[in-house]
Order: structure tokens, then sequence, then C-alpha cells
């Protein structure tokens, strides 16, 4: 049994996509943010840096944070999505998410989207960055079916929610077709849509 420590974020649905994917038996531990659950001396001593998503491996006794790792941990465990003749590249495109993507449109939500009007320069500098992630990812899957080549892959898996908040980002999704064939084409997978559901609230994939 896997044990995700989650909450409905970005970060938190890339786990609960991946466990669907590779159909994994596994249980969610929902953290309050808001509330400061992260901070609980608990968690800390298997999240040091007080961060979702986290996974406890029962079976092996195991606990593992950050969520490229937990990646890397669940492909290796069920061989799947990480080809070991790609995994150079899906190892290129699955840390630009973790230390790029990710990061500069979570900038870019907490100026634009949670605190308009506090910083002019905060919100045309990350609403810019979040421009040029769009056409950069555009730009490769002009080439590319998936990100890291033919197949789709943790590093898809990982950016994926990421796109899914395209609402709140006023990018414009659709500008960008080969983006919105990539989002499209992993937003029907069965998978992806109970995944990213993590809390069975009912929650559905944002159309473009």
């Amino acid at each position: 049994m896997i044990e995700l420590f989650y909450a409905d974020t970005p970060n938190g649905k890339k786990i609960s996509i991946m466990l669907e994917e590779i159909q994994y038996p596994y249980k969610i531990t929902v953290l309050d943010l808001k509330k400061g659950d992260q901070f609980n001396s608990k968690f800390r001593s298997i999240s040091p840096f007080s961060k979702i998503p986290v996974i406890t491996d029962h079976k092996n006794n195991i606990s593992i944070f950050e969520s490229g790792a937990i990646l890397i941990y669940l492909a290796e465990k069920s061989g799947k999505f990480y080809d070991k003749s790609d995994r150079i590249l899906i190892n290129q495109w699955l840390i630009g998410q973790v230390a790029y993507i990710g990061p500069l449109l979570g900038q870019h939500h907490q100026f634009h989207h949670y605190n308009p009007g506090k910083s002019k320069f905060g919100e045309d500098r990350y609403f810019k960055i979040a421009e040029t992630i769009y056409k950069d990812l555009d730009e490769r899957l002009e080439k590319s079916k998936f990100l890291a080549g033919k197949k789709y892959t943790i590093a898809d898996i990982a950016t994926f929610p990421w796109i899914a908040r395209h609402p709140i980002h006023d990018i414009g999704l659709k500008k960008f077709t080969h983006l919105s064939r990539w989002y499209m084409d992993i937003a029907r997978r069965e998978a992806v849509i109970k995944g990213f559901d993590g809390l069975n609230k009912g929650e559905k994939i944002p159309q473009i």
C-alpha cells in the first residue's frame, strides 16, 4: 500500500495521476496547508522542507519526498513511463518541470491570480515568464508527440497538472496549437481524469 500525503495542488495531482496510471493501491492522507499541517513535527520527519507530496511505501517501509523523486521511484517500481533507453531525455524534461515550469508558474499564480494589485513588477514579470513557458512547450511539442519523445512519460505526468491551471494563467492555451493538442491528448486518459480528482469531489479537468 502506498500512502500519499496530499493537498489539492498541481504537485499533489502529479502523484495521484501517476498512482492511477500504474494502478497501484493507495490511500490519500490530506494535509490542510492553510492550517499549517505541513509543519507538524511528524510530517516534517518525512518531509524536511514541509512540502507535499510525500509518499510512504508501507510494503518497503520507505518514505520519499519531492515530486520528481516520487515519480522516478514509482516509475522504476512499476516499470512504466520511464524507459531505460529514453531516461536521459525524460530526466531533462522532468527536471525542467520541477526546477522551472512549476516554480515559475507558481509565482505567476501568486502575483497574477491570488494577490493581484500588490506588485505590478511581479505581475508583469511572471506573466511574461508564463507566456514564454507556453511558447517553449509549444515549440517542443511541434516536433515531438510528448515532451520526451514519442511516448507518454513521467515528464508529461509532471507537467500536465501545471498546464491544467491555464484558466488562471490568462495566457490563452488555445493560441498554442501543439501544446493544446498535447494537453487534450492527456486530459482524455482515464487515469488522468481519475487522478486529477484526487479527493474524489467530482473535479473536472479544465477544457480549452
